[in-house]
């Protein structure tokens, strides 16, 4: 074929040339097609999808798209394979160049004496030319091409390149090809802790491959085998007791199958392979990740052990992973429950590439973003009473109310209406924009689609980017004294599970200041102070145990439960679930992710915690009672750090001056008492509705005495209308007797003995005295209820009774 190529070539380009002048040429042509007749790759052949852990452990591996277990080419050859397989196929391979004269003029002897061809005299490098051509025919001419190919490559490879070429390209048998695939298909181990009878085994495989067949042969291949242990001893390799024990070895039979310990991160390499391809990147299907193999087999058990519980409630998938904060690096990635005999459990599908609610697992990052910014302060107290912002109305998961409650607590016990009233004051469009900072690439609506239910898991995130982001905000902290207190963008970045950049898609984001250091501490401490489940809930009384800043989120409809955690060491996150969407009862974060959290953490390193924030704090005066910075009325003064930006955070509004009689028992004002007979004294006053859920809880609050009779109310407003909000939208059910359920109303006044008279549309319906609630049954549709206090103040609620659809 080549020669016929050439004269073609000599035809069309030196036509006018004569058979002499042209015999000059034709060395200057053999020449150049020497240097260039070998492809820039030899073997273009797909190859297996491997993933082994840091040590270089397999962990994965998955079937080449032609069908073959073919690894990829790996340039370290065992030395045991390397001396049996130059002993049984190429003695003199260190010392030819492509070719062995001697091993040919042999062969065609014994070819000549024989009448058939009993010899072929390749040499390895021969025969790595053949495997690469995958020539079907083999005669002579084959044979010399072979031959000059064989030399043009030894002119360019180093022997111990051209072994590996073969040792990754041999045929093994069946559909396995190469040496590292045959070792873990035959023995179920790496090449290199392969005994000499094991090896010894392998090496004779490429020349007659088909003698591994279960059954089958095997008198054949012990024979073989046996013979090439006596020749290396011959050759002074092995000893004869060597030789000797490794004949007792038993020969390999049906291939094994390969270890199953990470099959959805082997999902995400393959697709990150597939998107380097699109990129014109030339990857390796093999990689040495970052994996701890020892910490993989140990999530892996305590998550089958939890899952054999989760099951009995029909909770069919959990994922768990770990991640070391200072490098960045996954330690341990276990997607799914992987049980791929169970179709229901749909263990296919990798948690950590899905999208799913995330509860309140984001209350953390508006919490730091409103201390970065001033505008509030760690104990600073939030509103917790019911809250409707354009037909929205957030519950608290026991549904009950605080009235207020210090920022951080709030954080700590995950309540959702102080999530909610600080999202409206930081505005959910900024929040929006933060979170996109961050790195969360799944945003994919606008602001506006989202809305205030972004904080209490109304858009969808996935547990990678989730652990990510906390990783990245506990690596950022951490390293707050060589970036001198500024904010460095290298050190935000998503987990990784490779050495090489090139192998993996993740994404480097925060190119902007996001947090500062002083925010990022008071977060973490909130975070620490998370009640913990079980056992854990006691975790404080003990001086060793572990800090770690965590949080819990549940999605609605019991779809999803979360647990993250980090210290500065580790960061962890846990799904549990169903894949299918399908929610469950007690399906929550607390319940079900957070026991596996904790029984992960339980087997890592522990570790000190953070340290104090170096830069950007300052000290600041507080009122003790409601966080806020202290004002000139504030009695009781705490003073507590903060970071720089607080002194712009409002003064306290809940002090202030009240005017009282000489008993201090009662309100007065100036149209009945004089200003000379007045006590005037500090008062820590909550607004009506605040005040009347908070009291319930604070048994030290004090309300506001009454006013001395005969004495204005100056107050512009002497009670509230708690229950219905402005616009609600009521639904009532039926009562278990099956009989039309009422709906509630509820009032607080400042005063206990002020009556309250109630009507609805514009019909008296009643009075109330002391215990402000009325019950009624509004027909469907929209109505106004108006009540009235004594001195003929009034509030109105426009709402509506709507039916089950």
């Amino acid at each position: 074929m080549y020669i016929r190529i050439l004269v073609r070539w000599y035809k069309k380009k030196l036509p006018g040339l004569s058979f002499r002048k042209s015999l000059f040429s034709i060395p200057l042509i053999l020449i150049i097609w020497f240097c260039f007749c070998l492809p820039s790759k030899l073997f273009v052949s797909p190859t297996s999808y491997i993933l082994e852990d840091k040590d270089g452990n397999l962990l994965n591996a998955s079937i080449a798209a032609d069908g073959q277990w073919r690894f990829p080419f790996d340039v370290d050859v065992p030395d045991k394979f390397s001396k049996c397989i130059t002993t049984f196929e190429d003695k003199r391979f260190y010392y030819h160049f492509g070719i062995d004269p001697i091993a040919l003029s042999r062969a065609a002897l014994q070819n000549i004496k024989g009448k058939d061809v009993i010899s072929g005299g390749s040499t390895l490098t021969m025969q790595v030319i053949r495997l690469s051509r995958d020539a079907k025919s083999r005669n002579i001419f084959t044979k010399i091409i072979e031959s000059i190919l064989a030399v043009r490559l030894e002119c360019t490879h180093h022997k111990k390149n051209i072994l590996a070429l073969y040792a990754s390209n041999a045929p093994f048998g069946s559909n396995v090809v190469g040496l590292d695939a045959a070792s873990w298909r035959y023995f179920g181990r790496s090449a290199n802790e392969l005994s000499w009878g094991e090896m010894a085994a392998l090496a004779v495989l490429p020349n007659a491959p088909s003698l591994v067949h279960p059954g089958k042969n095997q008198h054949e291949l012990l024979r073989k085998r046996n013979f090439l242990l006596d020749k290396l001893v011959a050759a002074n390799i092995i000893n004869s007791t060597t030789a000797q024990l490794s004949k007792l070895e038993p020969l390999p039979g049906a291939p094994k199958p390969l270890p199953q310990l990470a099959p959805h991160l082997l999902d995400r390499f393959k697709k990150d392979v597939a998107v380097a391809k699109r990129n014109s990147k030339n990857i390796s299907t093999g990689i040495r990740t970052t994996i701890n193999l020892q910490l993989q087999m140990q999530v892996n058990n305590i998550l089958y052990q939890h899952h054999q519980q989760l099951q009995s409630n029909q909770i069919n998938n959990a994922a768990a992973m770990i991640v070391d904060v200072e490098s960045g690096n996954i330690l341990s990635y276990i997607g799914n429950i992987y049980q791929p005999e169970d179709s229901l459990l749909q263990s296919h599908v990798d948690v950590f590439a899905s999208k799913r609610s995330p509860g309140s697992t984001l209350k953390p990052l508006l919490y730091t973003s409103l201390l970065t910014e001033g505008s509030m302060l760690p104990q600073q107290l939030v509103p917790d009473i019911p809250t409707q912002i354009n037909g929205y109305a957030p519950e608290n998961f026991d549904l009950g109310y605080d009235g207020a409650v210090p920022a951080n607590r709030a954080l700590a016990r995950s309540l959702n209406i102080p999530a909610v009233k600080m999202l409206q004051q930081y505005r959910y469009q900024r929040f929006y924009n933060v979170l996109q900072q961050c790195g969360f690439t799944t945003l994919n609506h606008a602001a506006d689609f989202y809305g205030m239910s972004l904080i209490l898991g109304g858009c969808e995130i996935s547990p990678y980017e989730l652990c990510g982001v906390y990783a990245s905000m506990a690596r950022m902290y951490l390293h707050q004294q060589k970036n001198k207190g500024q904010w460095n963008d290298d050190d935000w970045f998503m987990p990784k599970y490779g050495y090489e950049p090139s192998a993996m898609s993740y994404e480097q984001k925060a190119q902007t200041t996001l947090f500062d250091y002083t925010s990022l501490w008071l977060t973490f401490n909130a975070m620490n102070e998370v009640m913990r489940p079980g056992e854990e809930g006691l975790w404080s009384m003990f001086q060793s145990a572990q800090r770690i800043a965590w949080k819990t989120g549940t999605s609605f409809g019991f779809r999803d439960g979360w647990a993250v955690g980090f210290t500065p060491k580790y960061c962890v996150i846990v799904w549990v679930g169903n894949t299918t969407g399908e929610g469950r009862p007690d399906l929550t974060g607390i319940n079900t992710a957070a026991p596996i959290l904790f029984d992960i953490f339980r087997i890592l390193p522990a570790s000190k915690w953070f340290t104090p924030p170096q830069y950007d704090f300052m000290y600041l005066p507080v009122c003790h009672q409601s966080g806020f910075k202290a004002g000139p009325y504030c009695t009781d003064v705490d003073t507590i750090l903060v970071p720089v930006h607080a002194v712009r955070a409002p003064v306290c509004p809940y002090h202030k001056i009240i005017h009282l009689d000489k008993t201090g028992m009662l309100r007065v004002t100036s149209n009945c008492e004089s200003p000379s007979e007045m006590v005037h004294q500090s008062w820590f006053v909550l607004p009506p509705t605040m005040e009347y859920y908070y009291k319930q809880r604070h048994a030290d609050y004090k309300s506001l005495p009454p006013f001395m009779h005969g004495c204005m109310n100056e107050l512009q407003s002497s009670f509230e209308v708690i229950y219905p909000q402005e616009g609600a939208r009521i639904f009532v059910p039926k009562e278990i007797t099956g009989e039309k359920g009422r709906t509630v109303f509820t009032a607080t006044t400042r005063n206990n003995q002020t009556k309250l008279f109630w009507s609805l549309d514009d019909m008296y319906i009643g009075e109330t005295e002391n215990f402000h609630q009325m019950a009624v049954n509004p027909s469907p549709g929209k109505h106004i209820l108006t009540v009235v206090d004594e001195n003929g103040e009034s509030v109105s609620r426009d709402f509506e009774i709507v039916e089950k659809e």
